[in-house]
Parts: C-alpha cells; sequence; structure tokens
C-alpha cells in the first residue's frame, strides 16, 4: 500500500516545477504525510480517551484539521470534489493559510517537550515546494488513503519512510548525511544493549536512525510498564543535527515512529566547547554515525583539545567526553583512523584506549554506504577503564555490495553471536595492549588467520549477474536514445525560430559578497553561506547546503540570493573546473562566486543551469594565467531562448537522459568489477583444482 502510493507522489512531484530532486521528493511528501498522520493520531488519542470516559482536545484548530482543509468528505466518505480545494486556491491556502497557523505553534507550545512545539519547529523550517496546486491535490488524495491506525500499519510506514531517505543518496554525495544502512544500525543497537531508563544520544542525528531502531528495540521489552512507556517518549531519546533539512527529516522520522516530542537540537554539536560539558550533560549511550571526510575551521577546532580539520575525530572526542562513566557507544568511523600516522590521529587513539575500554572492532567492506566508496569501521567501547584486550571481526562477503546488492541482517549474524563471547575464528581475533606500538597506537591490525587471500565468487554466479545487468543496460540505452532523439529533433530547429539573447537581457547577473571574518558571525548559525569550496562538492547539480551557516548577526548586510539562482566560480584556481550549481534553497554567497538568477518570464532556472553546462569558462578568461572573469564577459553571452513551453519539455528531457546516463554508469561499472572477478574466479578454480591424471 505504502509503496505504490509513495512511488506515485515522486512521479507527481517529478513533474513539478518546484520540485527538482530527490531530496524535494522526500521533504515534500514529508509534510503532507505528517499532517496526516497527525490526523490519525488524534483520531486515536480521541478513541482511547473515549474508552476511557475521557475527553481529548484536539491540538489542530477544527478549520485546519485533515478533514476539512485537505479532503472533506461527503455523506458517502469519499472526498467532496465541491468543497475539496485545488489549483491555485489549494495553494493560496497551504501557502498563506496552513503554513503560517503551523509555525505559531513554536511560540504558543507550553514547552518544548511537546508535540506542538515540534510541530512549530517543522513547519518554521519547511515551505510548501510544490508550485501546481493540481499537483499537490494528487499528492494529498494519495496520501489520504494511507492508513496508520494498526500498529502493523504503523511499522509498514515507518520503515517504508526510511527507504525514502534511503533513495536521498541517489540525490548527491551527501546522501550518506541521512542514512546509514538499517541491518548496521540495528547490529549497533543489539551490541551496545541499551536498558530502559538509559539516555541515549546522537550527536550527529542525521535522518535519526540510531534513536528510532533503539525505541524500536526497546519498546519490544518484556514487561514494558505504563511508565516504562512514558520514560522511553520523554527520558530517553537526544539528538542534535546541524543542517536544517536533515533535522526535519530527523524529528518526522521519529515522530512517524512513534516518539511524539523527540528531544533533538538543531545546532552544530561541535560549537560547543566540550571542556563546558558537565556531568548533568553527559549520557549513558551514544550511538552514531558522524559525517564522512568534513573538513572544520580553525574557530571550530578550538572547542577540543586534540586539533584536527576532520570532523569525524572531533565527533568522537564529543562522544568520548559527553559519555557518562560505564557509559557505552557504537560509533561508526572511516578505517583509516586505526592508522593515520598524524599527530592528531596518534593522540586521539592514545586518548580512546587510555580513557575507554574499546573491546570491539567490526572492520566492514566497501560499499556499505551507498555512493561514498569509503571504508569504515564500527567502534564499540565502554568509558570509565583503559583498554586491555580488544576482539576484532573482519566482515568478509561472497559478494559486492551495490545498491542492488545491499548489506543485510543474515550478513552480521555470526558478528552479533561471536561478539557475545569474544572468541577467535575465522573472520575474528583478539590483541593484548601490551601488543600495540605505544609510539602510534596503530590498531590497523590484519587478520592472521588470512594465509592468502582466497576469491569466493563462483564464475556463474559472475556471468549471470553480468548478463543481468546487460539486460538493464540495454533498458537504459534504450531510454537515453528516446532523449536524445527528441532534443535531436528540437535542437535541429534554427536558432532564429527561438530568437538569441544575451544573458544580461534575461538574467540578473550578479555576485556575492564578501565573507564575514569574524567567528562569532556564524555562532549557531541557521542560514547557508555558499562559498567555492561548497560549490566545488557538487560540481554540477543541485546544492542545498553549505559548511558554513550565518546567523542574524553574520546576514545584516549581506544580500539575499533566491532559490534558482546559478552560482560558478570567478575568481580562483577553481574557476578552470567549470562548476555550475543551481541553489535549492535561499542563501547567502561568497563574492568569488558569480550569481545568475533567470527571469522566469522567459527563461526557465534549470535551462539556464544545463545552458550553463556548455559553457566553458577559459574561453571568457583575459588572461590564462590569472584565473578570473568579469562580469561583463559573462553578461555578453548569448543563449538561444524557445518558448518557456519548449523549456520546459527540454529540461524534463534532459533531466531523464542525466538520470538515466548516471544509471548506465553505474551498470558499467558493475560490468567492470565483475568482468575482473570473473577473470580471478577462472583462474583460481583452474590452478586450485586437480592436474588432470595421465
Amino acid at each position: 500500500m505504502f509503496e505504490q502510493a509513495f512511488k506515485n507522489i515522486d512521479d507527481i512531484l517529478h513533474k513539478d516545477a518546484g520540485c527538482s530532486s530527490e531530496l524535494d521528493y522526500v521533504e515534500q511528501t514529508s509534510w503532507v504525510l505528517f499532517l496526516k498522520y497527525l490526523d490519525d493520531l488524534e483520531k486515536d488519542k480521541k478513541t482511547s480517551a473515549k474508552l476511557a470516559g475521557k475527553t481529548h482536545s484536539g491540538i489542530i484548530s477544527p478549520e485546519y484539521c485533515w478533514e476539512v482543509w485537505a479532503v472533506p468528505k461527503d455523506k458517502d466518505g469519499k472526498i467532496d470534489h465541491h468543497k475539496a480545494l485545488t489549483g491555485d486556491d489549494l495553494k493560496e491556502f497551504v501557502d498563506h493559510k496552513l503554513f503560517p497557523y503551523l509555525k505559531k505553534f513554536k511560540t504558543n507550545a507550553e514547552s518544548a517537550d511537546t508535540l506542538e512545539y515540534k510541530i512549530g519547529e517543522i513547519f518554521n523550517e519547511l515551505k510548501n515546494k510544490i508550485q501546481s496546486g493540481y499537483n499537490l491535490r494528487e499528492v494529498i488524495n494519495l496520501i489520504d488513503e494511507l492508513r496508520f491506525r494498526s500498529h502493523a500499519e504503523k511499522h509498514e510506514m515507518s520503515h517504508l519512510y526510511e527507504d525514502k531517505i534511503k533513495n536521498m543518496g541517489n540525490a548527491g554525495r551527501n546522501g550518506g548525511e541521512y542514512y546509514t544502512p538499517r541491518p548496521l544500525i540495528k547490529t549497533i543497537v543489539k551490541v551496545v544493549a541499551p536498558e530502559i531508563g538509559s539516555k541515549i544520544y546522537d550527536g550527529a542525528l542525521g535522518s535519526a536512525g540510531f534513536l528510532c531502531e533503539a525505541f524500536e528495540y526497546l519498546k519490544t521489552s518484556k514487561n514494558l510498564t505504563t511508565k516504562d512507556a512514558d520514560i522511553l517518549q520523554k527520558k530517553t531519546f537526544y539528538g542534535k543535527e546541524k543542517k536544517s533539512l536533515a533535522y526535519i527529516i530527523g524529528t518526522m522520522n521519529m515522530i512517524l515512529h512513534g516518539i511524539e516530542a523527540p528531544n533533538i537540537v538543531h545546532t552544530n554539536t561541535l560549537a560547543e566547547n566540550i571542556a563546558d560539558i558537565q556531568e548533568r550533560d553527559r549520557y549513558d549511550i551514544v550511538l552514531a554515525n558522524p559525517p564522512f571526510g568534513g573538513k572544520e575551521r580553525a574557530e571550530v577546532q578550538q572547542n577540543f583539545p586534540i586539533k584536527t580539520g576532520e570532523t569525524a575525530f572531533l565527533f568522537l572526542q564529543h562522544f568520548i567526553k559527553i559519555l557518562k562513566a560505564g557509559g557505552r557507544a557504537g560509533v561508526v568511523i572511516k578505517n583509516t583512523f586505526l592508522s593515520n600516522v598524524d599527530n592528531a590521529s596518534v593522540s586521539l587513539r592514545k586518548l580512546l584506549l587510555e580513557s575507554c575500554n574499546l573491546h570491539t572492532v567490526l572492520d566492514l567492506p566497501n560499499s556499505v554506504f551507498s555512493g561514498t566508496g569509503q571504508k569504515t569501521v564500527i567502534l564499540f567501547f565502554e568509558k570509565g577503564s583503559p583498554t586491555r584486550k580488544i576482539w576484532f571481526y573482519e566482515l568478509n562477503l561472497d559478494r559486492n555490495l551495490g545498491r542492488t546488492n545491499a548489506l543485510n541482517e543474515g550478513d552480521l549474524a555470526e558478528f552479533i553471536e561471536l561478539q557475545k563471547v569474544k572468541v577467535d575464528s575465522k573472520n575474528s581475533w583478539s590483541i593484548n595492549i601490551s601488543q600495540i606500538d605505544r609510539s602510534v597506537y596503530d590498531l590497523s591490525v590484519k587478520n592472521p588467520h588470512k594465509k592468502g587471500k582466497t576469491f569466493s565468487r563462483e564464475s556463474l554466479e559472475i556471468l549471470h549477474e553480468i548478463q543481468d545487468l546487460d539486460r538493464k543496460g540495454t533498458e537504459t540505452f534504450g531510454a537515453i536514445k528516446e532523449c536524445h532523439a527528441y532534443l535531436q529533433e528540437i535542437f535541429a530547429k534554427p536558432s532564429d525560430e527561438w530568437g538569441v539573447k544575451e544573458l544580461r537581457e534575461v538574467c540578473d547577473i550578479g555576485a556575492g559578497n564578501s565573507a564575514p571574518q569574524e567567528e562569532k558571525m556564524f555562532d549557531n548559525g541557521i542560514y547557508p553561506f555558499f562559498r567555492t569550496s561548497d560549490v566545488g562538492k557538487i560540481h554540477l547539480g543541485l546544492i542545498q547546503d553549505s559548511a558554513d551557516k550565518l546567523n542574524d548577526l553574520g546576514i545584516r548586510k549581506l544580500q539575499l540570493h533566491k532559490k534558482g539562482t546559478l552560482l560558478f566560480p570567478k575568481s580562483g584556481a577553481s574557476t578552470f573546473l567549470n562548476h555550475r550549481v543551481l541553489m535549492g534553497c535561499d542563501g547567502y554567497v561568497s563574492s568569488h562566486l558569480a550569481t545568475l538568477k533567470a527571469e522566469n518570464t522567459v527563461l526557465e532556472d534549470k535551462f539556464l543551469f544545463y545552458f550553463s553546462m556548455t559553457v566553458d569558462s577559459r574561453d571568457l578568461m583575459q588572461d590564462q594565467s590569472y584565473p578570473s572573469l568579469r562580469l561583463t564577459d559573462i553578461e555578453q553571452i548569448k543563449i538561444p531562448l524557445p518558448p518557456l513551453s519548449e523549456q520546459k519539455l527540454i529540461v524534463q528531457k534532459l533531466d531523464t537522459l542525466f538520470c538515466e546516463t548516471r544509471k548506465l554508469e553505474e551498470i558499467y561499472q558493475q560490468n567492470l568489477t565483475n568482468i575482473h572477478d570473473l577473470k580471478k574466479s577462472i583462474l583460481q578454480k583452474a590452478f586450485n583444482g586437480k592436474p588432470p591424471e595421465a
């Protein structure tokens, strides 16, 4: 029921001009889904109150209840199309009445630990991006068909919602910020084994997968009392998240799992000086997967005794500090943490080993995290006594992991069983702390049971996978050919049928502002400040967030650039690299970036974006030895200008073309790996088998 509905909603949003990525699909589905869930939750509370002989006053005013504004029903229980708003009327109501009403919940709530407050927080961060009221009507109708009343329905819905979060990884390289594979989270929770009454914390919340899974784990405890259930709701789960969209998704994910008023805060965890952490601030359990590869400014590093730009290493210091004595943790981190020889890495390993008992290290294979290619380990430790002995487990799988062949719970079953007793096996071993070189504290210990690397994939299995991927490649190639044929026909038209304009005639062209220099302008910032480095991380695509955020003080004298503004470098070495990004939200921009905002009465934002990818900045430079573009050079670039209706069709086809070519690239990359594996499998079988008898 839920799976097909989500697919149908994605199809609708794909056609909407306001939604341009998987991130948008999840965000926009989320707020509609959330309001429907809230309506069903209120109905459940009214039913429970009635059975107990009490009354329940709903938190939503009657005119803003789901069945009044979203799906008014006739006497037969069907949508009354005469009363149901649609088109511009629906969009007007949502944008100018519903959202402003829901935003006020934050200021009107009794306290921050109420559902009302969280509703207000969510709708202060969100906005309706669905531009067509007719598309919004279709989405509402599909969501209304879903039911969240029974435990089974809620369970199915929450897990399929997490599948949508998982798909956010396909929208760009930052997908890992939102999603940790569910089997891995379940394993970490089982090993750390929280109890009722534990205070559980994730300072790098993302989509709140760890806290949701810990809730699922604890609510199945035997003999759960009413008091226990209240403790789970109000005094167990805590988190922090810096990025706006991740914070909103995490909050809604927890509410959809049944935690009505999550104790999570929208803040930069690393902005807190860990010297200020007091005993009252500490937690019994830490479960986390801090971001890979992030780099922090020198000002942030001053909050930590071990200075490093590596985001994950700063988080690890934070987690060690914020654990209570006897507290337990399961933390995902890059495997290079075990062996890096820079001063910060060595000092951090020393701190971990001397202040905590690092009892278990789970070594994961490549591609557990889709799209990152980063090899990772899980550190399991307990604070309070130094490490004496470490048990290692190397997860060896007989297949390559990928989006269509992901990690599953069965893959981790042996680890969970062996970890309880920490015995040696072909995949596990232990070392005493005395065996570790104290000069570098290197923990990258090799599996002593591996005498020589063997290859376990069967050649026939590999051949079948190659054939299957070939079939998928043929289908994908067919879709690409169809788009290509359409675009060839369109672009074969003489340019005078379309007209040609200089960019200055159809765009507002400028540049960003000089970056504020004072750290206080970034403290607890919430407004994106896009720098060249942020643009470089995306290269070509939609930019939704920035490494640095400004506060109200920081933006005081800066120009706000609107969603849909095109950014690309105009000075510095990155000008040569032809980065082109489209702003997916309003924000502020560095002076090293040119800003182009299309005049939308004649030019689509994404049409401008795709056109800009054909412009080589080097052709515009006056001096090739000094990478710099003048705004006048950009203004004089000529752009072909079809009618808006044709621009939209072209953009739609280009979106499909780029999506399908990415699929094809993944298929070919996987088959290159398969061909390599096939050769190894055949050679191993040939030379390890018995020689033919004479």
